[in-house]
């Protein structure tokens, strides 16, 4: 194995500093000369450590005021079925959600489609605004079968929907398909998100299923490309 770099050991030990919280985001880290000092290395070396932390966009240079931590992006496992809470809970930060569409409807022939019931079946129509502390990063639109939850709320809607239909319910959550979609916003998205709408956002459509095959939910989210990266690992079998 091929020995690491002092300025990546120097960039790693950055990271740690910054995970756990003694560089906290927002706040500049230690000088060129300080960070010189503390590793008892060249001035070069530093420089290839912060070039490093910056281009990986984990620090950030300010022109004339220092280097800062930049706040991280959420990295999105598609991979792993789980609710906006949960995505979140590493961070130790405060979510909630504002409710600001629940109705009762019939479906679209699409719709219909994608739920796997019947056009004249009824549905709940749920949008959602998903907040970090104040800041809001997704909108979410989610249509999910009347029979199947009856007995859904506004109130449940504002708080974790999985939790509702896995502890309330009982049922048993398996598997998602997602499609993965770059969009421009539209006017009320870019209202709602606090964004320019010129800025290209993430568009996800997600079909889920119980573990029965059923068909429970289709949703739409609208995450804003400043707080969020998806990433797929492949594999060649």
């Amino acid at each position: 194995m091929a020995k690491i770099s002092l300025y990546r050991q120097i960039a790693d030990t950055i990271r740690e500093k910054i995970k756990s919280g003694e560089y906290k985001v927002g706040e500049a880290i230690p000088t060129e000369a300080e960070l010189r000092e503390a590793f008892s290395v060249s001035r070069v070396t530093i420089r290839q450590s912060l070039k490093l932390l910056i281009e990986n966009e984990e620090l950030e240079s300010v022109q004339g005021s220092g280097t800062y931590v930049k706040e991280k992006k959420v990295n999105y496992d598609i991979y792993q079925q789980s609710s906006f809470k949960e995505k979140w809970a590493h961070l130790d930060v405060a979510t909630h959600s504002d409710v600001i569409a629940f109705e009762i409807t019939k479906p679209s022939i699409l719709m219909a489609e994608h739920l796997n019931i019947n056009e004249n079946d009824r549905i709940f129509y749920v949008k959602r605004v998903r907040y970090i502390e104040d800041n809001p990063v997704t909108v979410e639109e989610t249509w999910l079968p009347l029979a199947l939850f009856p007995d859904l709320t506004y109130e449940v809607m504002q708080k974790s929907k999985y939790e509702f239909i896995e502890k309330t319910k009982g049922l048993v959550i398996d598997r998602s398909e997602q499609e993965i979609i770059p969009i421009l916003p539209s006017a009320e998205v870019s209202a709602l998100l606090s964004i320019d709408p010129n800025l290209p956002i993430i568009e996800k459509r997600t079909r889920s299923y119980l573990q029965d095959n059923t068909v429970f939910e289709y949703s739409r989210n609208f995450f804003k490309s400043t707080d969020y990266k998806f990433t797929l690992v492949a594999k060649r079998h």
